[in-house]
């Protein structure tokens, strides 16, 4: 059975139904503002703790953690490309994607939830990162084993309607 792509408007930490939900990482792994504030903050010191001890990893690069105090087991840490500095931004914001998909299917992960990667304080475009995303997810799909569902979970409206628009939701 392929693994099927959702989105929804919400808050990433809602997700109670997903094995483990994407941080928006720095390539040092430190808290940070936005989605990866937030999540450090739900998961306790620990977190940070634990990611210090692993060091950094590469722009489009993922590794994944345990939760600690979310209701999620895992957090995948993806880095994404800060736009118009990493370089190709599309290529390492779909490689972002892709190996948090493959950190998830290492940890045997039922469902996952994403937020939109770079899009915040790394200013990549709404409309070309969801073209950019929603293409690399769907090229991973069939050949996921474990991972059953890919959820994007949009913060506001108009993402998720230019993300929306491109998944088909």
């Amino acid at each position: 059975m392929t693994a099927i792509l959702t989105c929804i408007q919400g808050d990433l930490l809602a997700q109670d139904d997903c094995d483990a939900i994407v941080n928006a990482a720095n390539a040092e792994l430190l808290p940070g503002g936005g989605v990866c504030g937030a999540i450090h903050d739900a998961a306790g010191p620990e977190l940070a703790r634990y990611c210090a001890g692993l060091g950094s990893i590469a722009v489009g690069g993922a590794v994944a953690t345990p939760g600690f105090n979310l209701k999620q087991r895992w957090v995948i840490h993806a880095c994404g490309p800060r736009y118009g500095f990493d370089r190709p931004s599309d290529k390492l914001l779909a490689d972002a994607f892709r190996n948090a998909l493959d950190a998830a299917e290492r940890k045997q992960v039922k469902r996952i939830a994403f937020p939109a990667i770079s899009t915040g304080i790394y200013g990549y475009p709404l409309d070309e990162a969801a073209r950019v995303t929603v293409a690399a997810i769907r090229a991973c799909l069939p050949a996921l084993g474990s991972v059953e569902e890919v959820r994007l979970v949009l913060r506001d409206a108009q993402t998720w309607r230019v993300f929306g628009a491109e998944v088909g939701c």
